[in-house]
């Protein structure tokens, strides 16, 4: 079966976002969204490009659309919440909701439209806020690209910068080979007192990370450690997932390539960030001092 176009996602996102509470982080959401359509696992495997699956790509297109909408919003730290307009919102016009971010502040240059990336379709010209989200895929895929020319060494060691930044202490890179996938450890820090340690491993990967990956790595960890993160450029199957929570296992915490990216930004490591200021009049104000 195909995968649906971006705009046959509006409604199962929003629906997926009410389930989860009203918040959640892109894999969570991902997620929830292909349960809820019981998308099967060809579908939910049919590459876009070598970092993200077809679904993935609609999905965060359909994000954007419903965030330029009105609906969703999110910050810096990568979660994805609803609005008090999505929020108060039940089933919504996929065809009004494009209509309205198409016709919102057009601009003169004619360019590739969201609906010709996200779908093979059409060609118009993009709106100004779609051409913001063009440009915030574009840092992504510089951001990808850069990653993806590092030495499998240098790449462990800015994940060690990055465990550090998030607050890992005593982090150290083993550069052992035969280790069963482990590329260093670090120390979680509970209130200051109580510390226990997190084996980890760096897939500079393209492609998908499979279940056996997860298993092996899960097997070096015995009597090592009782937790264990794995970080990649690419994605984790269904089957990885599932295997890193297993019951009965110790947990492996999973990191996939959007949650890097956007845990680089948030850190600003070499991530420059051009803040656009905005500038409005309280008329409010001014109403109260001349009444």
């Amino acid at each position: 079966m195909p995968v649906p176009k971006y705009d046959a996602f509006f409604n199962p996102v929003l629906e997926a976002m009410k389930r989860l509470g009203g918040s959640a982080s892109i894999t969570e959401l991902d997620d929830e969204v292909i349960k809820g359509l019981r998308l099967t696992d060809d579908e939910v495997a049919q590459p876009h490009d070598e970092q993200r699956s077809e679904v993935q790509y609609r999905l965060a297109w359909a994000r954007t659309y419903l965030k330029l909408a009105g609906y969703i919003d999110n910050s810096e730290r990568g979660v994805w919440v609803l609005t008090e307009q999505g929020k108060q919102s039940g089933k919504v016009d996929p065809s009004a909701i494009s209509r309205a971010v198409k016709q919102r502040s057009r601009i003169g240059k004619s360019k590739e439209s969201v609906d010709e990336v996200a779908s093979g379709e059409g060609s118009e010209q993009l709106t100004s806020l779609e051409a913001e989200a063009v440009l915030e895929a574009s840092w992504r895929d510089q951001l990808l690209e850069q990653l993806l020319k590092l030495s499998p060494q240098a790449f462990e060691r800015l994940c060690q910068r990055l465990l550090r930044e998030s607050g890992f202490v005593e982090v150290r890179v083993t550069g052992k080979t035969g280790d069963g996938g482990i590329d260093g450890i670090g120390k979680v820090r509970l209130g200051g007192l109580l510390g226990f340690p997190i084996l980890f491993q760096c897939k500079r990967y393209q492609g998908t990370v499979g279940a056996s990956i997860i298993r092996d790595f899960r097997g070096a960890m015995i009597g090592r450690a009782d937790r264990g993160l794995v970080i990649t450029t690419g994605t984790f199957s269904r089957d990885a997932k599932l295997e890193a929570t297993r019951d009965g296992a110790p947990p492996i915490d999973l990191v996939n390539g959007e949650e890097l990216l956007e845990k680089i930004k948030e850190l600003r490591l070499r991530i420059a960030i051009r803040m656009i200021e905005e500038v409005s009049v309280v008329t409010e104000f001014f109403e109260r001092i001349l009444g």
